[in-house]
């Protein structure tokens, strides 16, 4: 049985050169594996407007880095971006246009779309964040179980992702309120808000308010 709300179709409309390598797969987790090897052939094969700012990461126009900030390759950072003081970028990371990427928040073998905002101590490792995403202040993608087995994505169906490391997915619009953790392999529909201060785990559909784990209502749309 497949729950849609988990596909990469449900979650993110994906343009620019990220395109066809999401369409290449079904589940978000599906990607995570993939991350390096993409980035290096885009790096390899070059992207209009990017330079390489540094061996193994190329960079957009417009960029904002400030001289305090780490940086891994592999990487792509996205026309437009800012990465403010003390940013750690630990490799394997695609970081789309103008996106905000705040002091003290480190990111590893993830994807952020465009727009997204991280702006203060926040942690995205082995994630997705979509476009125009948004982590409030000290939320975190908890990416790794304490018994370190597998991570499995509990919906309306069990997916055994068979990483240990995943963290969440976040479509497109979702806001997550300060000091959340969300916990390995949540996935948190389109504009779908979080209360701050949530531990969550699960699949939470589009257009909800979550609370917490057990009370999720339904958000009203104002057109």
């Amino acid at each position: 049985m497949h729950n849609k709300q988990v596909m990469i179709k449900e979650l993110f409309e994906c343009e620019g050169f990220v395109k066809q390598f999401f369409e290449k797969y079904s589940y978000p987790w599906e990607i995570l594996p993939n991350i390096n090897k993409f980035i290096l052939e885009v790096i390899q094969k070059g992207l209009p407007g990017y330079k390489e700012i540094q061996k193994g990461v190329i960079a957009g126009k417009n960029v904002n880095i400030h001289p305090s900030v780490h940086i891994d390759g592999p990487a792509v950072i996205g026309s437009g971006t800012c990465l403010r003081i003390g940013a750690f970028i630990r490799g394997s990371v695609i970081i789309g246009e103008n996106c905000v990427v705040g002091n003290s928040t480190e990111l590893k073998n993830c994807i952020l779309l465009n727009n997204v905002q991280i702006p203060h101590y926040n942690y995205v490792g082995d994630s997705i964040l979509g476009n125009h995403a948004h982590m409030g202040a000290g939320s975190v993608c908890s990416n790794l179980k304490n018994d370190g087995r597998s991570v499995v994505v509990h919906g309306e169906s069990d997916y055994n992702t068979g990483l240990r490391k995943v963290g969440a997915f976040l479509g497109d619009g979702a806001d997550i309120g300060c000091n959340c953790v969300l916990n390995p392999g949540t996935v948190i529909g389109k504009n779908t808000f979080v209360y701050p201060l949530c531990s969550i785990r699960g699949v939470f559909a589009k257009n909800c308010i979550v609370k917490s784990n057990n009370n999720v209502i339904e958000r009203q749309i104002q057109q």
